[in-house]
């Protein structure tokens, strides 16, 4: 079966459906409910044998470049490259077929934001070309 990510970017994607503000800007309540739809999709996919993995990551990040051999890495923490080009977070599904992975990608785009209304997020959609060895 193909593997697949979902990617959630921070306000990422192609023009937003609503222009809800950053969830650090939120009430509790709604992060919360946020948080809790996003538990219950891991259960769903678990359930129904879908479910690799899934991690949300913090905005903070570090950007690194080899620069010789004889150097220490160049590292920054700036400039950034476009919002919308930074991931927040993930689920890996294991599924039949490119058509359910869509077809969840859609489900966990419907997430509540600020008042409950639905997110109508840009899910990323991306197949996981091939998988490391096992070392067996």
């Amino acid at each position: 079966m193909p593997k697949y990510l979902l990617l959630k970017h921070y306000r990422g994607g192609p023009d937003p459906h609503h222009p809800f503000p950053p969830m650090d800007q939120w009430a509790p309540e709604d992060v919360e409910a946020h948080m809790a739809f996003l538990r219950k999709f891991r259960e769903l996919l678990q359930e129904n044998g879908e479910y690799v993995d899934a991690r949300a990551l913090t905005p903070a990040r570090t950007w690194v470049r080899y620069d010789g051999a004889d150097a220490a890495p160049v590292t920054t923490d700036g400039p950034h490259p476009e919002t919308s080009d930074l991931v927040a977070g993930w689920y890996m599904i294991d599924v039949e077929s490119h058509e359910r992975a869509l077809e969840l990608a859609a489900f966990v785009s419907s997430e509540p934001g600020p008042g409950g209304e639905p997110l109508h997020e840009w899910i990323d959609v991306r197949e996981i070309m091939w998988e490391a060895p096992s070392g067996d």
